[in-house]
Order: structure tokens, then sequence, then C-alpha cells
């Protein structure tokens, strides 16, 4: 490869320079990361909800929640559910905040719900 010298030049001058960061990988089904109090959620809905929970249980609605709770299925596959909720009552709330079910969504929590005692509710 050639470059001119005024290429060169200005391949010099840039070199110094910090570089811009390369713009983010957009996501598959067009979700947006967004953090909301040092905690990265993979969808704004995602991260929404959360603030509701935390609402609900400043409220006294909820007594605790728990984010990213592994269910560890067949062959060592293992699925992540978005929240389990401690209501005030003493019930167990399973979310999944989904913007898009695909396909494998829709088998994994089929599977969850045949091997455990519960029911995954979708936000």
């Amino acid at each position: 490869m050639r470059l001119t010298e005024e290429e060169f030049a200005k391949m010099m001058l840039q070199k110094g320079k910090e570089q811009p960061a390369p713009p983010p990988k957009s996501s598959k089904y067009g979700s947006v990361m967004e953090e909301c109090q040092g905690i990265k959620f993979q969808s704004r809905r995602e991260a929404k909800y959360f603030r509701e929970l935390q609402a609900r249980q400043y409220a006294g609605e909820v007594s605790y929640f728990l984010r990213q709770v592994p269910f560890f299925l067949v062959g060592g596959v293992r699925y992540r559910i978005d929240f389990m909720e401690v209501w005030k009552d003493g019930s167990i709330h399973w979310v999944d905040v989904k913007g898009f079910r695909t396909q494998t969504y829709k088998m994994k929590r089929r599977m969850v719900e045949a091997l455990y005692p519960i029911k995954i509710v979708e936000a």
C-alpha cells in the first residue's frame, strides 16, 4: 500500500490523538442496553420493570426480589429468569421481561415449568 505525502502527514497527526470509540453494536431484536443504579440491563423495558419493583418494595407490596435467578435444565442447559419477587403475603412470582418471544425462549420456558413447580409470568 502506498501513501501520498499528504495522507502520510494526516496519518502521523492522527497517531497521537485518541481514536473515537466505534459505535455500539446493535442488538439482534433492537433492544438497547440501559444502566440503572450501576446495574446493566439487557433492555430499557427490563430496567423500567426493575424501577417499578423498587417502588413496589418501597410501598410495601413486595418484601424483596432477586434478579437473574438460574434454573438448571437437562443437558447442562441453564435458563435465567429476570426476576423472582417475594410478596408480603408470602407468594412468589417468577417474572420474565420480554419484548420478543423467540422459539428458544418458549421451549426453555416450557421445560422450566415442567421440571419445577412454578408459573412464569411475562411482563
